[in-house]
């Protein structure tokens, strides 16, 4: 499994996560479309605007790899803001290539590519005693 270093690993001041620490046995979590309602309490909505952020700071247009990237986060962007990069399409490995779709992104989440948007917040937490 790919780590993406630097990459923040939850929303800043919550239990959030945006990233894994380590592989699950049984393999990676499947990655499925979440219907977002508009009752969403305000901190998931700043979740899922933080994380499009993070990626888009750290890929941009590029595909990039799942590697140890929430699969819960994930989903909540699936379908929508972050798409399949490779047909077929394995959403259960965590070498499958995602990428963002600008036009849906921008969209669903203008704050995010406004020109006076605040940089994602990058704070590195990774444990080094935690290498696989």
């Amino acid at each position: 499994m790919l780590k993406h270093r630097g990459f923040p690993s939850r929303l800043p001041g919550t239990d959030l996560q945006y990233t894994i620490r380590r592989a699950n046995k049984e393999g990676a979590t499947r990655i499925i479309r979440r219907e977002r309602y508009r009752d969403r309490k305000a901190v998931d909505r700043a979740a899922d605007a933080g994380f499009l952020a993070a990626l888009w700071a750290h890929f941009g247009e590029e595909p990039f790899e799942r590697g140890n990237l929430d699969a819960g986060r994930l989903s909540w962007l699936f379908g929508r803001e972050v798409v399949a990069a490779e047909d077929p399409f394995d959403p259960e490995s965590y070498d499958a290539l995602l990428r963002i779709d600008r036009r849906k992104a921008e969209a669903a989440f203008p704050e995010v590519f406004a020109p006076d948007a605040p940089p994602a917040a990058f704070e590195d937490d990774w444990d080094d005693a935690d290498e696989d």
